[in-house]
């Protein structure tokens, strides 16, 4: 490489300095400027065809119109602080060159105490230049975080001073290399010198934590040995040389951004009926056409009953957003990974629509992908087409990232980025197009990066919490609309995370698109002040939102010349079906055997029918299944909860949505004459299934009435006679003897006496007070009018004014629910991205101080979810022979298995442990001998379960049930 304007003896030192040791870059050294203009040369290829033009147009914005060779330069740049001692001597080998060129260093201490890293030396570097030369100290001081964050966390300003003299260098000959080394990078990305890449203006905090992850991404892909090849002789290194190897690379990895720029549509219909194929209500259409009227990128918060069509009205106006604002792709957040299921099919044929080659590009992001059908299929035509990998092994990425080590920090001991690939993946690259997912956006925190996801809420929580290369997760966010559904959904602990992701979405510029069906109206207020927050770049902003004309309804809130903006529907918007009497009725039960249950249900079909049953407890869902099945049921019969293995639940729900959603047609062939469904809280939301009756233990009342959004959910539908009213039997509750609700335990523990409280006394409007001999109140009915009825019951749910009778001592059972909803949102405050007072700082300076680490995926589940998840395991039974996988196939001596149709009938049989056994699971479990080298199998438990088909975990017996699931017998 021409090293212009640089002595000859300082451009020979230059050449000598490493930047990957052969021995961890596939047996080539690889010299450090040739990185640095390797990772330029990517985010020049990602600017061209991976960058939304928002993102663009921000850099253009702040860069006097430079900005692509501005985001080369802020790229490459990033790994400049391996020219000193402390990275240089880290390797003998590659550093006799580097001593034999003059650069020399004293003893350096030994220890990972002692150790300095080269991200911070690089910002240490720097700094000083950049505040000399560019005579800006702000611009430096948003600018340094970036190369010092650029292994996941951004450190303190008091964390750059080095813990050796020798560290960073000392003498002219190392002051004059380093200096070199920035210069000559520099003027080969297009600047006349350093002083020229001052940027001329600031980007917002949040949008420098975007930017901070495209350095991370593309120094990722530029670390890839398989795609870089090292290069040890300066003089095979040049600016077109890279350009060409990033190039080849971005193609072999099959990559690629989402729409690259989209016509804004000619009308409101056009993306509603043009391209998703509906008449559009209207409910849909205020929708969208609240997202034409925002003059700027906003929130919208649409609240309409439940099988409205809000998702579908979500998606167009997605497609108007980023139309108008310039955002490349979408992600939909679903509350669980068996409600992502039928989104991604959703978002799979609109994406097809704008462009069929888009389609296999959808990513589908939960732990249990690789059992959907449709994400298989598309998978596997990748791999066949010779550019896909297997999918991702559950890695432990603190391993695979949290290391201090030689090459690259985050790849932990004897590890490169290739290794990692790999392990993890096992890559079949190739010239031209990808025909499946670009399966390098698969990898551990790279799933957002793809241009159109849909996953569980828990990646956009994810992307709210202060861990480790939480920039990766949110740059994936930042060119994109964000669509979140059921969003009443999070509790109180998963809310902070929600809010403080809305803040930080409202900074970037972020549209947000967010869909209930029940959400209490002072969840609709903290949601639009979280996002005005960020949009004004406030702490604490308060916008009043004026209340809505009528429900459905659209709530909408922008920031206008830094102000903020709150406005809700001002007509009433008519739903798409008329409001039903909905009668309600109680059938008190706590017992645990099931009988009251089951035999309302035997009632209830005694002349056909399809009732749903939702239950508060995988043992009561249990009960209720055997005692039937004991009996006899002539019909069919499911059961559905969180303790079924991977097959088992996917089976089912496909199996239930086939019977009972909206493709059984409203002439009823697949709709079976007798049939009941006994599920979990998986069927309260985002299940679209249709019931002639619902069943359903008490809940808080806005759970309460997603449940009812299953009965009588699809019009046409054939019923019996019997139902042709929509009815409701509320059990899972009974009267003292002084009239006072009595609750199941494991319903007041899952959501507290106050909210059922409350419920109960609503529920007695409709159904007459609760009475102790479970006698009829004699009270005429007053059956609930749904959808119309929705939003009052929910406000009145959890508003202020006393509902309940004064003998039910309410105000006590608030008092212990409050204070407990206080300590969970205190619990949550501690691990949020921003600690309390600091969200108006304007650097990433000292983001991660007091920051989590977080070992394996499990742990940042548990961590956005307050740790309530239990532990997963695979089954597995013990034959004479060894060990088979729960279906009975045969696996090695050691449970080792020799082909992947073997692995993936394996890990058919995960399944959730609950919550009580979790810490002794842990302790009990591990990984059978022959899994160790199989990238998928080395972390995973296994539960074997001896030839008696039961295991020990503590004092308690565990089996598994083809019908039931898993079984637990508390010892």
């Amino acid at each position: 490489m021409r090293l212009w304007g640089v002595p000859e003896e300082t451009a020979l030192r230059v050449g000598r300095l490493w930047g990957k040791s052969a021995a961890r870059n596939g047996g080539r050294t690889h010299l450090l400027i040739g990185h640095l203009l390797d990772t330029a040369a990517v985010a020049g290829v990602m600017w061209d065809r991976y960058l939304a033009p928002s993102f663009r147009r921000r850099l253009d914005e702040i860069s006097g119109g430079r900005g692509r060779a501005w985001l080369m330069w802020v790229c490459g740049i990033h790994d400049c602080g391996k020219a000193c001692p402390a990275f240089q001597a880290m390797d003998p080998a590659e550093a006799a060159p580097v001593l034999a060129a003059g650069l020399t260093w004293g003893r350096l201490a030994a220890g990972r105490e002692k150790r300095w890293r080269h991200d911070v030396a690089g910002a240490a570097m720097l700094l000083p230049r950049l505040r000399d030369e560019w005579g800006d100290p702000e611009a430096a001081a948003w600018l340094w975080p970036l190369v010092a964050g650029h292994h996941g966390s951004y450190p303190s300003i008091l964390g750059l001073e080095p813990p050796q003299r020798d560290a960073l260098g000392r003498g002219a000959a190392w002051a004059e290399t380093q200096r070199a080394l920035v210069d000559v990078f520099t003027r080969a990305v297009g600047f006349e010198d350093l002083a020229a890449a001052r940027p001329l203006a600031a980007l917002r905090k949040a949008e420098q934590l975007a930017l901070s992850g495209l350095v991370v991404m593309a120094d990722w892909i530029a670390s890839d040995s398989e795609q870089f090849e090292g290069l040890g002789d300066a003089g095979d290194i040049s600016p077109a040389g890279s350009w060409r190897r990033a190039e080849a690379a971005w193609r072999r990895l099959g990559l690629r951004g989402g729409w690259g720029g989209l016509t804004v549509p000619a009308s409101v219909q056009e993306p509603l009926h043009g391209r998703l194929g509906v008449r559009p209500r209207a409910s849909q259409v205020e929708l969208v056409e609240r997202a034409w009227a925002l003059p700027a990128p906003g929130l919208l918060v649409a609240e309409a009953p439940m099988g409205e069509g809000k998702t579908k009205a979500a998606l167009a106006a997605a497609e108007v957003l980023a139309a108008r604002f310039g955002l490349d792709g979408v992600f939909v957040a679903m509350p669980t990974q068996a409600t992502s299921d039928p989104m991604y099919a959703q978002v799979l044929e609109w994406v097809r629509t704008f462009d069929p080659a888009l389609e296999p590009h959808v990513a589908l992001l939960h732990g249990k992908r690789r059992f959907n059908p449709r994400w298989r299929e598309i998978w596997e035509a990748g791999r066949s087409a010779g550019t896909g990998e297997a999918d991702e092994a559950p890695a432990d990425p603190w391993d695979v990232y949290g290391a201090i080590d030689e090459d690259d920090d985050f790849f932990g001991p004897g590890r490169s980025h290739n290794a990692v690939e790999e392990a993890g993946q096992a890559r079949e690259a190739a010239e031209g197009e990808n025909a499946g997912p670009a399966q390098w956006f698969l990898g551990p925190k790279r799933g957002l990066l793809t241009a159109f996801a849909v996953g569980t809420v828990d990646h956009l929580l994810y992307a709210a919490t202060r861990t480790r290369h939480v920039m990766l997760r949110f740059a994936g966010l930042a060119g994109k609309v964000v669509i979140v559904d059921e969003v009443h959904a999070a509790d109180v602990y998963m809310r902070q995370f929600l809010l403080e992701a809305l803040r930080w979405l409202g900074q970037a510029g972020v549209p947000v698109v967010l869909l209930s069906a029940t959400l209490p109206p002072a969840q609709r207020q903290a949601f639009v002040d979280a996002y005005l927050s960020g949009a004004v770049g406030a702490a604490d902003v308060v916008q009043p939102v004026p209340p809505p004309a009528g429900y459905p309804c659209v709530t909408s809130a922008h920031a206008a010349e830094g102000r903020p903006v709150a406005e809700s529907s001002r007509v009433a918007v008519a739903s798409w079906r008329e409001s039903v009497p909905t009668r309600i009725a109680w059938l008190p039960d706590t017992s645990k055997d099931g009988a009251v249950v089951a035999d309302a249900v035997r009632d209830a079909v005694a002349d056909g029918g399809v009732v749903l049953v939702v239950v508060n407890q995988v043992d009561r869902a249990q009960a209720i299944h055997r005692r039937l099945e004991r009996d006899g049921f002539d019909g069919r019969l499911f059961l559905l909860h969180g303790r079924l293995c991977a097959t088992h639940r996917a089976d089912r729900s496909a199996e239930c949505l086939r019977l009972m959603g909206p493709e059984a047609g409203s002439e009823g062939a697949d709709r079976p004459g007798r049939m009941v469904v006994i599920a979990t809280q998986l069927a309260e939301q985002s299940f679209d299934v249709d019931a002639d009756l619902l069943i359903t233990d008490l809940a808080p009342t806005d759970l309460l009435l997603q449940r009812i959004g299953r009965l009588h959910r699809h019009a046409g539908t054939r019923r019996p006679a019997a139902h042709a009213t929509p009815r409701v039997l509320v059990t899972g509750v009974a009267a003292d003897r002084q009239g006072r609700p009595c609750f199941l335990p494991a319903s007041e523990g899952i959501y507290g006496a106050w909210p059922l409280l409350r419920a109960a006394a609503l529920v007695a409007e409709a159904a007459g007070p609760l009475r102790p001999d479970r006698g009829v109140s004699g009270r005429e009915p007053a059956p609930w009018s749904v959808p119309a009825d929705v939003p009052d019951l929910v406000a009145r749910a959890y508003g202020d004014a006393e509902v309940c009778p004064p003998e039910w001592d309410e105000s006590a059972a608030a008092g212990v629910w409050r204070a407990k909803e206080a300590e969970r949102q205190k619990k949550a405050e501690g691990f949020l991205l921003t600690r309390a007072r600091e969200w108006g700082t304007t650097t990433l300076e000292g983001l991660h101080y007091g920051g989590v680490r977080v070992r394996r995926e499990e742990e940042l589940d548990a961590l956005v979810r307050d740790g309530e998840q239990g532990v997963e395991a695979v089954i597995v039974r013990r034959v004479p022979t060894g060990y088979a996988a729960f279906d009975g196939t045969r696996l090695g001596v050691h449970g080792e298995v020799l082909d992947e149709p073997v692995v993936e009938r394996l890990l058919g049989g995960s399944v959730r442990l609950p919550v009580g056994l979790a810490e002794e699971a842990g302790r009990a479990l591990d990984p059978l001998p022959g899994w160790t080298a199989h990238p998928w199998l080395r972390y995973a438990l296994a539960l074997v379960l001896e030839e008696d088909g039961w295991a020990l975990v503590g004092k308690d017996r565990v089996s598994y049930d083809d019908g039931l699931g898993l079984v637990v017998e508390r010892g």
